[in-house]
Parts: C-alpha cells; structure tokens; sequence
C-alpha cells in the first residue's frame, strides 16, 4: 500500500478503536467487564457513572482522531492513556481483561502503531533556518 495512502486508513481504525470501546462496551454496556475493571481501580460505588464517563470520553478522543487536528498531540494523549490505563489494569485488575497479561503485550503494539502514525507518517516539518 502506498504510504500516503495508509495514513487515513489507520487514522479510521484508530478512532474506531476509540469509538467501539467507548460507544459500545462502555456507554452501551455490551461488555460488562469494563464496569467490573473500573470497580476494581476506582472502587465499586460509582463505577456504572464512572464507566459511561470514560465511554464518553474514548467516544471524544474518536472524534479527535477523525478530526485529524493536533495530530502530534492527540497521538500524543492517546499513547499517555493507553500506557497508563493498560499498566493500572495489568497491576490491579488483569484478571479481568480478556487477554489477562497478554493485554499488555497488544497495548504495547497498539502504541507503536499510534507512534508510527503519528511520527513515522507524519513526519516534523524541517526548522527553517
């Protein structure tokens, strides 16, 4: 596949990503296990809110995504918070995540494939002198 070609391709897998975790498995509750996780980090009182607030807001980092705009900070936000969700859930919750420690494994790809996305495609403009 032509290069230039590939970056709008994986710029719509990568919202979809975002767009199925959240709209789906967590605002829509298709995947109980996301709640039953966010209880075990955050605690069980308000997990059902908490979870739908976090659907909502991997729905927003979607939307970003497709936007395409602050493209170096955006892939930036997104390879923060997929380390830190996916190190917080393989601490305390990897029992819980359909992969259990394998998860980890797919979240460190996933950031390369943001990195090479972000980075690697979109390479920084030369300084002018």
């Amino acid at each position: 596949m032509h290069l230039p070609a590939l970056q709008p391709v994986l710029r719509y897998a990568i919202a979809a990503v975002w767009l199925v975790n959240g709209l789906l498995c967590k605002v829509l509750y298709l995947v109980p296990r996301h709640e039953a996780i966010v209880a075990r980090i955050l605690g069980p009182e308000y997990a059902a809110p908490l979870t739908r607030l976090i659907g909502f807001a991997e729905i927003g980092m979607g939307i970003w995504v497709l936007s395409g705009r602050w493209l170096k900070l955006n892939v930036a936000a997104q390879i923060a918070l997929v380390i830190s969700m996916n190190v917080l859930e393989f601490l305390l919750a990897s029992d819980l995540l359909l992969w259990q420690h394998l998860n980890i494994v797919f979240a460190g790809l996933f950031v390369l494939l943001l990195y090479y996305y972000g980075w690697v495609l979109t390479p920084t403009p030369e300084a002018v002198p």
